[in-house]
């Protein structure tokens, strides 16, 4: 299969070439040029697959052109060894819980499938040591850097914005050394971005070192986590409660919906979406207005969430043409204070027991808000609360626990660079620095 640019100014590519590159050499973000609709008798017995055998029909779908048959089997299976379940939280409202992986944050799937893919590549292929460039607000960070630590041949560079993401955050991928390289950057996550963006394009950098991209701009990162909505909707019809079936993603840089939204073409039976935003609330306006007006982002206690220019925007304009009608009939939205997250968090626990991280209570709530009488409506819990202990803690007024896996990385010493957001500096580094 071929994957072009959404800028459509430069040549379509390989799916090696689209992985290994990350960003088009035109700015744009990879698609695949067709996407397959799966089969009925798929949806008609999904419930009993297991989640490895339903996310390697699915990656069937998207790879199997491009990489043989046992290989894919392989990065699949070891990709995926860890379940995420769906849990009741109401009579009408579940959630999908995408905490159980290594950082326990949803991006796990996507990091540890991009990881495995891209070494396959390299030694198909006998490429070049690989510099991998990551912007992080949060969880991206400690995903790919986890997902690609000790792989031979690929070092990561981790970008994020100084004293905006949790403690606990940045000891997931500032504390590692070996092959992760931490780079604290005076300024936002945007800027990050930016830096990113801006190597890619290059050309003394790129003619100097292999540069690609972790983030959600990646195929191979984004592409994945449409695994976990087939295996939710399996275990919604086992439950019974997979009729009218909403889904609610909540959204930062677009990655995870994007995915929901091709597993929807691919013929998954979701009756609507709704992207869930904190104050950076870019999306949630154009669904509104019809313009779509990139700002620079705010902090929030929602940080993940924290992005004024979601680059798979992009991505959504071409899975739907260009058609501001066709995207608002698909999808809508909401957005949320500070103090509303907060007021979420606190009433999920007294109502039902249930401690939310700040960027599932977008999802809790936006279903709260806009569920119909006959809907069932299903949030993706994209964290482990103890991922942001202190603003939970702070809500709930006592301790959350800490899971063992997630404790083991906050006595590590720091290991971090730290940079201005400028791209001189940034380029200068990476010169220096990267193989």
């Amino acid at each position: 299969m071929r994957y072009y640019s959404t800028n459509r100014q430069s040549a379509p590519v390989s799916l090696s070439e689209a992985v290994i590159k990350g960003l088009a050499p035109d700015r744009g973000l990879y698609m695949p040029e067709r996407l397959e609709r799966l089969p009925q008798k798929f949806y008609d017995h999904i419930e009993q697959l297991t989640f490895q055998e339903i996310a390697l029909a699915v990656a069937e779908a998207f790879f199997a052109e491009d990489v043989d048959a046992e290989a894919l089997k392989a990065i699949v299976y070891d990709t995926l060894t860890f379940d995420c379940p769906v849990v009741k939280l109401k009579d009408h409202i579940y959630t999908l819980e995408l905490f159980h992986g290594p950082t326990l944050a949803f991006k796990d799937v996507g990091a540890r499938f991009m990881a495995r893919l891209l070494q396959y590549f390299l030694a198909k292929e006998s490429q070049q040591k690989v510099n991998v460039l990551v912007a992080t607000s949060g969880d991206t960070g400690s995903a790919v850097a986890n997902g690609f630590l000790g792989v031979d041949g690929i070092d990561v560079f981790v970008l994020y914005p100084k004293n905006k993401v949790s403690k606990i955050q940045e000891s997931q991928f500032a504390t590692l050394g070996q092959n992760i390289i931490a780079v604290e950057v005076d300024g936002t996550f945007d800027d990050c971005q930016t830096l990113v963006k801006s190597a890619f394009l290059d050309a003394e950098l790129n003619q100097k070192h292999r540069l690609t991209s972790a983030n959600s701009i990646n195929v191979a990162r984004f592409l994945p986590q449409a695994f976990y909505y087939f295996y939710a909707y399996a275990q919604m019809k086992q439950m019974g409660k997979a009729r009218q079936w909403v889904v609610c993603v909540p959204s930062g840089n677009f990655g995870n919906i994007t995915a929901a939204l091709f597993a929807h073409r691919m013929g998954l039976p979701v009756k609507r979406f709704i992207a869930a935003n904190n104050a950076n609330d870019v999306f949630y306006k154009y669904l509104q207005t019809g313009a779509y007006q990139p700002q620079l982002s705010i902090p929030t206690i929602a940080n993940a969430m924290d992005v004024g220019n979601p680059s798979n925007f992009a991505r959504i304009g071409e899975l739907y043409e260009q058609s501001y009608e066709k995207i608002r009939k698909d999808i809508s939205g909401y957005a949320f204070s500070d103090a509303e997250i907060a007021k979420t968090i606190r009433i999920c626990y007294e109502e039902t027991g249930y401690i939310l991280d700040p960027h599932g209570a977008c999802g809790y709530q936006a279903l709260c808000q806009s569920l119909l009488p006959d809907e069932i409506g299903l949030f993706c819990e994209t964290a482990h609360p103890a991922k942001f202990k202190e603003t939970v803690e702070a809500v709930l007024q006592h301790s959350i626990g800490i899971p063992p896996k997630l404790a083991a990385f906050m006595h590590a010493e720091k290991k971090a660079v730290a940079l201005s957001n400028h791209f001189d500096d940034f380029k200068s580094f990476l010169l220096k620095n990267a193989d």
